[in-house]
């Protein structure tokens, strides 16, 4: 326990579990928000505690069961094609707004913010299982710093993120090298990286050359997330600005 918390790798998985949980959990901190808010006064902050606590423990309880399941044959690899995903997800302007219905009694609140949190928390569980590396002890220590600063963060959270964009093209980043990072740690993978040169250190990470395949994977993919999410983005851009025109004589 005392040799994993002085380790340069345990330091750097907090603070990626802690980078995405932020960047990821920002709409749910507005479901609780907009769920709560036609209690009375005294009622919501029970409402976001509550609602807040049975979440945390949900979402636990959900990674736990992601970071086991990750450890199997394949899935790591399914896994980082699903980060990468989500990651440029992250980068494209989404059309729309949620459509969270206001509850007028605690309970109620409290069901509603646990049933969202549910149906949007998935991504959230991929990336932290991810971020862990099959470590519980960083995975929990994660989680408990990182999700009371989404909950009484949310709106500087989302100020912060509209006054300066580039703080989402940095969490859609963080998610491209954690997924990079996931797919060359599949298990599958082991025997066709040593015969193409790679070495296992005593950690079970693979290198080539002396440099970390793990790191030039994970650089690999944020840089193929960000320009496929600023791709995709321009492109719904300039296609909304030519469909005015569409169909004129």
């Amino acid at each position: 326990m005392l040799e994993e918390l002085a380790s340069q790798a345990f330091w750097l998985g907090l603070l990626k579990i802690i980078g995405v949980n932020i960047i990821l959990s920002g709409d749910n901190a507005v479901v609780i928000a907009l769920a709560a808010r036609s209690l009375p006064a005294r009622q919501q902050k029970a409402a976001v505690l509550w609602g807040s606590g049975a979440a945390v423990a949900m979402r636990i309880v959900l990674t736990i069961f992601a970071v086991a399941l990750l450890t199997l044959p394949w899935l790591k690899l399914v896994g980082s094609v699903l980060l990468f995903w989500i990651g440029v997800k992250l980068l494209v302007p989404e059309e729309g707004d949620a459509d969270v219905s206001a509850s007028d009694n605690l309970m109620a609140a409290v069901k509603t913010i646990l049933i969202a949190d549910l149906v949007m928390s998935i991504d959230n569980v991929i990336a932290v299982a991810a971020a862990a590396g099959g470590s519980y002890t960083l995975l929990i220590l994660g989680l408990a710093i990182s999700i009371p600063l989404v909950i009484f963060g949310s709106t500087l959270l989302l100020r912060l993120m509209e006054r300066w964009p580039v703080i989402i093209t940095i969490g859609g980043g963080l998610l491209g090298f954690v997924a990079g990072e996931m797919l060359v740690a599949d298990p599958v993978l082991k025997e066709w990286l040593v015969g193409a040169g790679a070495v296992f250190n005593e950690a079970g990470k693979p290198y080539v050359g002396g440099i970390s395949l793990e790191l030039v994977c994970g650089l690999v993919g944020a840089a193929f997330v960000v320009a496929l999410g600023k791709l995709i983005t321009r492109r719904r851009a300039a296609h909304a600005a030519a469909e005015p025109g569409e169909g004129r004589p």
